[in-house]
């Protein structure tokens, strides 16, 4: 359900093409998980592409990326389909995409895959879908793994280790009992968006702990560092 209504329509607009992006998350019997991302462009009229015309309503793009991941969200092995694509030539690139294996989605994840995969290491799409994996797989996992965080080479302690709530956040547990409390920071989450930023009502309500009355200020055009790298570009 929507917490605010979709933006009214207008009587002048009429669709012309729609890009669907779907991720789903599986649990496998062997206990890691796979991410299956996809992306779809359909448009609403003929198109011809190299020659050849696609019909309304048939894929211009639909390709599949499949990652599959362990608990402490290091990808272990790594696949992709293309399924639809203006040129016959699309899908050989030799499963470019094994190279995310060893990747670890916390740590640098991004980066690292614009230097394995970027420009024409890859497909452009299938490369925009890495992008979204960090969070997808943060949500997927909520509620169902304690995640071990990866720790920086330079630590000698013991790896961290959260749990998220269903959800991604505390409604379904009592105020002060909150899993992803770690004995050596505030929770994963908080920080990260607006909405849980240290001087937010949200974290003033379910988090007092860590609740500011400011939160600390940073120069114009910057971000907090994050505990952990899933955001970084």
């Amino acid at each position: 359900m929507r917490d605010t209504p979709a933006a009214p329509s207008s009587p002048n607009r009429r669709l012309v093409h729609r890009r669907s992006l779907s991720i789903e998350v599986y649990a496998r019997e062997d206990g890691l998980w796979d991410l299956q991302a996809e992306l779809r462009d359909v448009k609403t009229r003929d198109l011809t592409l190299s020659e050849r015309t696609r019909p309304a309503g048939i894929p211009v793009h639909d390709m599949l990326l499949i990652v599959t991941i362990d608990d402490a969200l290091d990808i272990v092995d790594a696949r992709s389909h293309t399924l639809f694509s203006p040129y016959d030539t699309c899908g050989d690139h030799d499963d470019a995409y094994r190279r995310l294996i060893g990747l670890n989605l916390l740590r640098g994840f991004r980066s690292a895959v614009r230097e394995r995969l970027g420009g024409v290491l890859g497909c452009t799409h299938l490369t925009e879908l890495t992008q979204v994996l960090p969070t997808a797989a943060i949500q997927g996992l909520a509620g169902l793994a304690t995640i071990t965080l990866p720790e920086p080479q330079e630590s000698a302690g013991p790896p961290q280790t959260f749990l998220i709530p269903s959800g991604g956040g505390p409604a379904s547990r009592p105020r002060g009992r909150l899993d992803t409390e770690r004995a050596a920071g505030m929770p994963f989450q908080l920080n990260r968006c607006h909405a849980l930023r240290l001087d937010s009502p949200a974290v003033a309500e379910f988090y007092p702990r860590w609740a500011q009355q400011t939160a600390p200020q940073r120069t114009e055009g910057t971000m907090p560092a994050p505990q952990v790298e899933d955001e970084t570009p």
